[in-house]
């Protein structure tokens, strides 16, 4: 564990108090109307964490394997629960969408741990980082139109169908950065099931 580490916790901590307050606003008498920007400044912490964990691991050199597993897992729980949380009313997004990004993340990520414990870790993908940018964005932007919803100048069902739009462009850009991702490592999953083969031949042989 290092500082940039560290700020990589923040993420995993904020993700279940953004889905508190959204859901209990009411019971921490929260205001519809200042909902939103309590939402956005949770957003925000949690996005400049990611932004400083890689500049202070890069500048002070403290890139470890350890943070090349948790920042993106970090990233993944966080945006998926933010996702997950935009799946109740009022937004109401698809959880189909939820389902989609949840299963590219499961299997980048099995494969980034399971690789890591054969030795060799896989680093993130240009792809990956624009991935988390363009999701952080969309996030940004249904939160944005939540704003003249709470406000009572934005219909309940434009809302929903403008932030499915918006999260579903993101969720197709995240497909692609997961299948950008496998092929770029296709050596190394190649390597990593010609082990997993020998291994398995050893097993029988003996």
């Amino acid at each position: 564990m290092n500082k940039a580490n560290y700020l990589t916790l923040i993420r995993l901590f904020i993700s279940p108090l953004f889905l508190l307050v959204y859901l209990e606003y009411e019971t921490f008498n929260i205001p519809l109307v200042t909902l939103p920007y309590i939402l956005l400044f949770l957003l925000a912490i949690s996005e400049l964490s990611d932004a400083c964990d890689g500049y202070i691991a890069r500048k002070y050199n403290e890139v470890t394997d350890l943070g090349k597993i948790l920042d993106p897992m970090a990233d993944s729980i966080h945006h998926i629960s933010v996702f997950l949380t935009f799946t109740l009313p009022p937004i109401s997004l698809p959880m189909i969408l939820i389902f989609i990004l949840l299963y590219r993340d499961f299997v980048v990520s099995t494969l980034r741990t399971i690789c890591a414990l054969k030795g060799f870790a896989l680093g993130a993908r240009l792809s990956g980082k624009l991935k988390a940018v363009i999701q952080a964005l969309s996030a940004f932007g249904v939160i944005l139109l939540f704003i003249p919803y709470s406000l009572g100048n934005l219909p309940e069902e434009t809302l929903h169908v403008t932030s499915t739009m918006i999260v579903t462009m993101a969720t197709i850009y995240t497909v692609f950065s997961g299948i950008d991702y496998l092929y770029a490592n296709r050596k190394f999953i190649a390597k990593l099931l010609v082990s997993q083969e020998v291994e398995r031949f050893s097993a029988m042989d003996g």
